[in-house]
């Protein structure tokens, strides 16, 4: 069984559902849907799969709406610059290798405390950083 199959059966251990993971899943939603409904596949599985291995989606804890959305992002850009219509190792090797998948990345453009804000967790919010 593959990452896509154990995310959406939510069978995937909660170990394995690293910071990569996230990434990886997230660039195949939206290498094969159109990215709205990449981004509802993502979203909502996200919330499921947190629920599933004893997680809650609250306020302070859970699915964070800015940070997935913000990286949604990222994820649709690399796909749309690169013209990746494949799901190949070569391109997942590639794609991890990108600034944007490191932890920190998004500090450039939020400050952390507005970032980890219940308003930034429950709703989209745009940065509050002028990034250069």
């Amino acid at each position: 069984m593959n990452l896509i199959e154990k995310f959406e059966t939510c069978t995937l251990p909660k170990a394995e559902w690293t910071h990569e993971k996230h990434f990886v899943m997230a660039l195949w939603y939206c290498i094969h849907y159109p990215l709205p409904e990449a981004v509802d596949k993502i979203c909502n599985g996200i919330k499921r799969y947190n629920e599933s291995v004893g997680g809650e989606n609250t306020d302070e804890s859970g699915y964070h709406e800015t940070i997935t959305l913000f990286y949604i992002g990222r994820v649709a850009d690399y796909v749309i610059t690169n013209r990746v219509s494949v799901f190949t190792e070569e391109v997942v090797g590639d794609f991890l290798e990108q600034d944007f998948v490191g932890k920190e990345y998004m500090l450039r453009f939020y400050s952390r405390e507005y970032l980890m804000s219940k308003e930034a967790r429950l709703r989209w919010k745009a940065p509050d950083k002028t990034y250069m």
